[in-house]
């Protein structure tokens, strides 16, 4: 008994690292809707990670990481622009026309696309119910694309997420690519560094706004730079380090939606449609599937 023990203690740690985890991602949707009441798309995304590059510099610093080699600066630039910037764009222009619920669902199409990518440049052979899967995920993207026609800015705001997710799969198959030869904090920190310097086309707008804004919403601006882009990539690392198979973990991903939409709901007063509650469900149910039955990339494999 006494022999289990450690390991049971640390199973159990590992699962609790990986909730803590998955509560700060799913925080991350209502939170930005909340911050969109006060700033703008631009002025969030800027201060949000100049905030918490600054943090992640302290702790490269501390931790004596080794600088990037310059024939892997362009991967670098890759994950820093489209995987930091550009994401960040999508999702944050996208949810101030989304409500929280709907936007994570349409984020959480992620790894449907990282599948197809990790196909065409890292030749990973997907199997038949993989494919099956990722088509199941894309009727439930359609279906919640669908629900948003009423109005035409819903539209909008559907499309901008969409290429957030899109922006997320390249995000993986970069890290993917470069965690091979870097540890994760050297891989994170850098390509969050780049991306954070071509915000700064918003840093007037972030400082003006910042000068205006309240004090709650600046404890939110704190909140999601330290918590879902710091915190949560180390908690999220100690959970899939201590387990003995990654699956242990990765599924509590399939709950980021469920639990964004719950406090979407609860804090914000946010509802939506039975058809865009059913697309999300279709959507996690194919990527479900994906998991169990193909086994092909996905952003939270080792």
């Amino acid at each position: 008994m006494s022999k289990n023990s450690p390991h049971m203690s640390t199973q159990v740690r590992s699962l609790l690292a990986a909730m803590a985890t998955i509560i700060m991602w799913a925080s991350a949707f209502p939170f930005t809707r909340f911050l969109l009441e006060q700033y703008s798309p631009g002025a969030i995304m800027v201060l949000r990670f100049s905030l918490a590059s600054i943090i992640l510099i302290v702790i490269s610093i501390i931790k004596k990481i080794k600088l990037p080699k310059v024939k892997d600066l362009p991967m670098f630039f890759a994950f820093g622009i489209v995987g930091v910037f550009a994401y960040s764009f999508f999702f944050n222009t996208g949810s101030s026309y989304v409500v929280a619920g709907v936007s994570s669902f349409i984020v959480s199409s992620a790894p449907v696309f990282t599948i197809i990518l990790a196909r065409i440049f890292l030749k990973e052979i997907i199997k038949p119910a993989a494919w099956f899967g990722v088509a199941i995920s894309f009727s439930g993207l359609m279906v919640v694309m669908l629900s948003q026609t009423g109005r035409v800015s819903l539209n909008v705001g559907v499309l901008l997420l969409v290429g957030a997710a899109i922006c997320a799969s390249v995000l993986n198959i970069t890290q993917r690519i470069l965690v091979r030869k870097y540890t994760a904090l050297e891989a994170t920190t850098y390509a969050m560094i780049i991306g954070t310097i071509f915000m700064f086309i918003y840093l007037p707008e972030g400082i003006a706004e910042f000068r205006e804004s309240t004090l709650p919403a600046n404890l939110a601006l704190i909140y999601l730079a330290i918590f879902p882009a710091v915190l949560a990539y180390i908690t999220w690392g100690y959970a899939l380090s201590k387990v003995e198979k990654t699956t242990q973990v990765t599924v509590f991903i399939y709950l980021i939606p469920f639990l964004s939409s719950l406090i979407g709901f609860f804090w914000l007063g946010e509802t939506f449609s039975i058809w865009s509650l059913l697309g999300g469900v279709i959507i996690i149910g194919g990527m479900v599937l994906t998991n169990i039955f193909g086994r092909a990339s996905t952003p939270f494999s080792k």
